[in-house]
């Protein structure tokens, strides 16, 4: 955040009556003109709001309200996986989409387990010679197809640099695959293994190999491995309630939606951070998908460092 942002991050702690580490909060500040004033923990992430004791916990919560206000911030959001001991109004806007995994390290009873339709599904771009590929050489791969599959969303792509960080600094726990069609990258993803589970943080493919389906057979890839990896949970990552992307994930066999809880400190009418989607900012997804690739990739990294 700081490196490849430029962002204020404010890193808080609690320590309890003998001076202990009991909890830690880690906030960024994402400001300017455009777009207004935030406090977020974490800006892109589905969580990173406060961890450790209760007491801790409300303590620190509340040292980040009083930064909000003396600091004039119009909006802090505080990103938990679950509900916490707070005196703030949760947002349930997202959710996540988890699926157990088999234990023993076999892919092959989460595959037995999958529906027929969905393995169908998986074998046809095996079919059209789609293969997947794992490492860390698959970050500008990787970048090439989301950079493309953002612009055609019509929303600004994180900059190539974030990726190249989150790879260097995070090489035990990052994981980017990209699907190949012949030596093309058609689909591409990038998650993180922690605390027993992969999360999915990332993932597109390219519109024009839709017919193969090649997300489908990514998807697989990274819950083979996952499986093999001993983990015990896939997280497909957040998504809108009944939305497409939230049927896509749905499907994976036996899943369960977890509604996140987003906790606000707002000051006016801010109820949420922006969405391009959403009010004034509608009229730019219809604006950006006209752009060049070339051009498209160049601006967003200069507009999404501003949108938290």
């Amino acid at each position: 955040m700081e490196e490849v942002f430029g962002h204020e991050c404010l890193y808080l702690a609690a320590r309890d009556s003998s001076g202990e580490l009991a909890g830690v909060l880690p906030l960024v500040r994402v400001n300017s003109l455009l777009f207004g004033h935030y406090l977020v923990s974490m800006p892109f992430l589905n969580s990173g709001g406060p961890i450790g004791e209760t007491d801790a916990v409300r303590r620190l919560a509340a040292a980040a309200v009083e930064c909000a206000r003396t600091s004039g911030a119009k909006l802090l959001e505080l990103r938990s996986r679950t509900e916490l001991p707070l005196d703030l109004e949760a947002s349930h806007r997202k959710v996540t989409v988890l699926l157990d995994l088999p234990a023993g390290g076999d892919p092959d009873l989460l595959w037995r387990a999958l529906p027929s339709k969905l393995r169908s599904q998986v074998r046809r771009p095996q079919k059209d010679g789609i293969e997947v590929r794992f490492g860390a050489d698959q970050v500008e791969p990787f970048f090439e197809v989301f950079s493309h599959h953002m612009r055609d969303l019509g929303t600004p792509t994180q900059p190539r640099r974030m990726f190249e960080r989150i790879a260097a600094t995070f090489p035990s726990i990052v994981s980017f695959g990209c699907a190949y069609s012949h030596s093309r990258p058609v689909a591409a993803g990038c998650g993180f293994s922690w605390n027993g589970e992969f999360e999915m943080m990332w993932a597109s493919s390219l519109r024009e190999f839709s017919r193969s389906a090649p997300n489908m057979l990514l998807y697989w890839a990274f819950l083979e491995q996952t499986v093999r990896e001993r983990l015990a949970v896939f997280n497909f990552g957040r998504c809108s309630p009944g939305g497409r992307t939230h049927h896509f994930k749905q499907q994976w066999g036996q899943t369960r939606d977890i509604p996140l809880w987003w906790y606000q400190a707002s000051r006016g009418r801010a109820r949420a951070t922006p969405a391009p989607d959403r009010g004034a900012y509608a009229l730019g997804p219809l604006v950006w998908r006209r752009l060049p690739l070339a051009l498209a990739t160049a601006l967003g990294p200069r507009i999404v460092r501003f949108l938290p």
